[in-house]
């Protein structure tokens, strides 16, 4: 008897390529542009043409009005806050759900195959990446959509890469804006991918209503390869390519995971976070997890919980976005900037300690900027 297992129809045909093409992931957008022939230049639209758009699904728009949202010209913002403004009543209404993993975890291949399973039960799914190291590298450009080829082909998914880093609220506003933005236009799942390291499971954490983190097996090795900080704020584990001879080990690190969870304060108060497997190959446990998000959501709406954290997200990015506006209003200062070049060299000649670098730096900061 044939016991290979079978591969649904929202399978990617190559679940194993999680590498290929990535090399592309590196490709910074200006440089695209720069070796691309010159298009016929679109006619810029009003904010009010924008948000019409948009709400009526038109994806050219809602794409045209993402990149104004991620640019970091002050002439754009005035714009993006206008169709934001324009478009609020019609947001809201989504699952978002946060999705990170450790390396080799497949988390894109995982993401494909529940984007597509979700398509075909008539869900619109949009995936979102979400990079805060990417005010370095510009974050990726093709990377996500070419690792997922076969979702970026259906018409009820929409994949953005992640937004480079910048001003007054960086990746975090951005991100946020860009998913209020896709809700508007009728995409009613929001998969957020969390592409960095470290901090970015905390922002993406502060974005979505159900957090799920992708392991694999070889359960002893991940429990000291995955931080527990990172388990301590997810609503599931769940343990991708059960399948084949995997399969058992994937069960076995499934029950030590529950093990270690069950003594963990859960990230949502009244719900229990609990390890499932999956395989990604075969769409095995995919169906399964999703049943698990719909429960969440049915506990967290029917307990108050959704509304609360929703709430106090926003509040939290209101405060984000204020401490980011003084960050770059004090170290953007000319004054202080010059202040702070003179300091290094005696800093770092030993003529001068950090603390009183400390006190003159902020005596320059009250001088320029805090008093009238």
């Amino acid at each position: 008897m044939d016991n290979k297992p079978v591969k649904p129809e929202w399978a990617p045909e190559n679940a194993g390529g999680e590498f290929a093409s990535s090399v592309l992931s590196g490709v910074n957008e200006d440089e695209i542009k720069r070796n691309t022939p010159s298009a016929v230049k679109k006619p810029q639209l009003s904010a009010s043409e924008y948000a019409e758009g948009i709400i009526a699904g038109d994806r050219g728009v809602l794409s045209r009005a993402i990149t104004i949202i991620e640019s970091n010209a002050p002439k754009h913002f005035d714009l993006g806050q206008e169709i934001i403004r324009l478009i609020l009543p019609h947001t809201g209404n989504s699952v978002r759900v946060g999705i990170t993993g450790v390396p080799g975890a497949g988390k894109s291949t995982t993401i494909e195959t529940l984007g597509n399973f979700l398509c075909d039960k008539g869900k619109k799914v949009a995936v979102l990446a979400v990079d805060p190291s990417s005010s370095v590298s510009r974050g990726s450009i093709l990377g996500d959509k070419t690792r997922m080829e076969n979702l970026a082909k259906r018409k009820e998914a929409f994949i953005r890469p992640s937004p480079s880093g910048g001003t007054l609220g960086g990746v975090t506003r951005k991100s946020r804006e860009t998913i209020l933005l896709c809700e508007a236009a009728g995409f009613d799942t929001i998969l957020v991918e969390t592409v960095g390291v470290g901090q970015s499971e905390i922002t993406v954490r502060s974005m979505v209503d159900f957090f799920l983190v992708l392991v694999i097996t070889g359960a002893g090795d991940e429990l000291q390869g995955i931080k527990k900080g990172i388990i301590e704020i997810a609503d599931s584990v769940l343990i991708n390519k059960a399948d084949g001879d995997n399969k058992q080990r994937a069960l076995a690190a499934r029950a030590e995971y529950n093990q270690v969870l069950h003594y963990l304060r859960p990230a949502t108060e009244g719900w229990a976070t609990k390890a499932y497997t999956c395989s990604a190959l075969t769409g095995e446990g995919i169906e399964d997890i999703w049943n698990v998000v719909m429960e969440f959501m049915g506990m967290a709406k029917t307990t108050g919980i959704f509304a609360s954290r929703r709430n106090a997200q926003t509040i939290n990015w209101v405060r984000q976005m204020a401490e980011e506006y003084v960050k770059d209003r004090v170290f953007g200062n000319i004054a202080v900037k010059a202040a702070m070049d003179n300091m290094k060299p005696m800093i770092e000649k030993g003529e001068i300690s950090p603390s009183i670098a400390l006190k003159q730096l902020v005596e320059e900061m009250e001088n320029q900027i805090f008093r009238p």
